[in-house]
């Protein structure tokens, strides 16, 4: 059921119910920190470089995607495409926020969906239509989720300076197997099996026919496109 007041309350009392409710989540949050402050520091970045890019982007796939291109010089067109590819969702995930959140100012509104990631906006429109309608669920959900990113990522990247040569050069494998491990949480079902086909089949033909990391762009956009173009249909 959903309910819209004319103008939904933002309250304290929001924000500690999402940061209670997120609680549980964050535990596994934490894991995937971790794992990328260790992969950024094999990536050649400092633990403050990690946690500030933690701190500022916030988006643990556009993060991980952003270590695989971390080349020197770096390909900045490449990485600012390829992030927007892999965030594009949130436009969607923030227009659905809008009949509760238009009556909002500016800075509450924009503050809140700074703290928008997939947990965090799931969490917040199933309260919201539950009935709850308190807007500041948001903030708390998703701020114990960033408070929980960012520190995992800081102590990752402090591990990961420790690690021994040989340790390090097993992490490589490390990529491979988390984006295996975010594949298998984003798949639902043979509605996908097409455009993960074409995004597979552009990136091995980039990868071998381009220089560079163009495939890991291109491969999305494909990907992406071919789902676009499905749904429209």
């Amino acid at each position: 059921m959903v309910v819209m007041n004319e103008k939904a309350p933002f309250t304290m009392s929001g924000v500690l119910r999402g940061a209670r409710r997120t609680l549980p989540i964050c535990a596994g949050d934490f894991a995937v920190g971790a794992a990328f402050g260790v992969l950024a520091r094999h990536a050649g970045l400092s633990a403050a470089e990690a946690t500030l890019m933690s701190a500022l982007v916030y988006a643990g796939a556009s993060q991980f995607v952003a270590l695989s291109l971390w080349v020197a010089p770096l390909p900045i067109g490449a990485l600012i495409l390829t992030t927007l590819v892999v965030n594009i969702r949130h436009l969607l995930m923030g227009a659905t926020l809008r009949p509760w959140f238009r009556h909002l100012s500016a800075l509450k509104a924009y503050g809140s969906v700074f703290f928008m990631v997939d947990e965090s906006w799931a969490m917040t429109i199933a309260d919201l239509r539950e009935g709850a309608s308190d807007t500041a669920f948001l903030i708390g959900s998703g701020g114990a989720l960033f408070v929980t990113w960012v520190s995992a990522t800081l102590l990752g990247a402090s591990a990961g300076a420790l690690l021994p040569s040989s340790a390090q050069v097993a992490l490589g494998f490390a990529f491979t197997a988390v984006f295996v491990a975010l594949l298998t949480g984003m798949w639902r079902g043979k509605v996908d099996l097409l455009p993960w086909l074409v995004a597979a089949g552009v990136a091995v033909a980039a990868a071998h026919w381009l220089p560079g990391k163009w495939y890991i762009v291109l491969g999305g956009l494909a990907g992406s496109l071919t789902g676009a173009l499905r749904d429209v249909r």
